[in-house]
């Protein structure tokens, strides 16, 4: 997939208008719509911001690399090890 095609489905799957978006990343809602609809490129400052509040790669962002991560910081090693148990459960079940 490609930027803009990557920022809309992360903002939707996210359950986020283009305000919502917008009102967190400090944007208008026509920057949002702008990037969606592949008129603008947001930024490389902007993509860094994006690819925090969206918890993934600026690499996956740009589409070059199709791997998700899930911020684990914070969490002790009995809930850490409690996620990786519900991962594996779930790839196992999809397999």
């Amino acid at each position: 997939m490609t930027l803009n095609e990557n920022i809309r489905q992360l903002r939707i799957t996210r359950n986020l208008s283009q305000v919502d978006l917008a009102k967190a990343l400090g944007v208008t809602k026509q920057s949002i719509s702008n990037w969606e609809n592949n008129n603008i490129q947001p930024s490389i400052d902007m993509l860094i911001h994006l690819a925090g509040f969206f918890s993934v790669s600026t690499d996956y962002l740009l589409g070059l690399d199709q791997r998700k991560y899930i911020e684990v910081s914070g969490l002790t090693d009995q809930q850490l090890a409690h996620v990786t148990a519900i991962i594996n459960d779930i790839q196992r079940r999809d397999n």
